[in-house]
């Protein structure tokens, strides 16, 4: 296939957060009530803990987000420039500019939505024993909207697109998006794809999930997340195996 053709083939809408990553121990987890291999939407009692894990030797900074880093990872899979898109919310700040400097130097072809009043998001990324648990401090990642999706520029990605990727944390931020781009790939036969993210999705977001899922043609997940995602709909165990085996395909 030609390179012109991959132009645009895949497509991720999410949000985008700078990745602050460091290796704790367990004494770390335990002061701020976390859990290895959890992701979870950060309170106010967790803020103190971006500027902790700063302070470390080991600290990385990574233009990050579930649905991005995985279309950044796709991008350096395929090796043709520009054959990925992704859009999400960041603010106009320092952090903003070096997640657009940071998809330029990836090739992905990124149409942020910049929003003046709010900082661009982070999530803490505490890595202990090969397990990471995600805080996420959405901020800026929070307010992404239909209307910029609906902008000729944008929505010409949405109608180029073969393949299109969104994580379930972006059902907490904008479903009648992903509503818009789910019934486009279906009214198309594109491939529409998600990911069930994280068990608090699956608990507290069942109604968005339920919607979007009508469209979804592949459904990525871990065990973890599929128990929860059974149990909430009170299935038996043989179900919950089969929806096990489901997503790891």
């Amino acid at each position: 296939m030609a390179s012109g053709s991959y132009e645009g083939v895949l497509l991720g809408m999410g949000n985008p957060l700078l990745d602050i990553s460091a290796v704790v121990d367990e004494a770390f987890l335990a002061k701020y009530d976390l859990k290895p291999g959890n992701s979870i939407l950060a309170e106010e009692k967790y803020l103190p803990m971006y500027d902790e894990l700063g302070s470390k030797d080991n600290t990385e900074y990574i233009a990050g987000g579930a649905t991005q880093n995985s279309i950044r990872v796709a991008q350096w899979m395929i090796q043709i420039p520009g054959a990925t898109s992704f859009m999400g919310c960041i603010g106009k700040d320092k952090f903003g500019e070096e997640m657009k400097n940071n998809a330029q130097a990836a090739s992905v072809n990124a149409h942020y939505y910049e929003d003046a009043n709010a900082p661009t998001g982070t999530c803490a990324v505490c890595v202990v024993g090969g397990e990471r648990s995600l805080v996420a401090n959405l901020s800026a990642a929070n307010c992404y909207t239909s209307e910029h999706l609906k902008r000729p520029e944008n929505w010409t990605l949405v109608e180029k697109a073969k393949y299109v990727y969104i994580a379930g944390f972006f059902l907490t931020v904008s479903p009648d998006s992903i509503q818009l781009v789910a019934e486009h790939a279906a009214a198309t036969n594109k491939v529409f794809m998600m990911n069930l993210s994280a068990p608090f999705i699956c608990e507290f977001f069942r109604d968005a999930q339920e919607k979007a899922f009508q469209y979804v043609d592949y459904i990525f997940g871990n065990e973890t997340e599929a128990r929860t995602f059974a149990k909430v709909r009170g299935w038996e165990v043989f179900i919950y195996h089969l929806i096990f085996l489901l997503v790891q395909l």
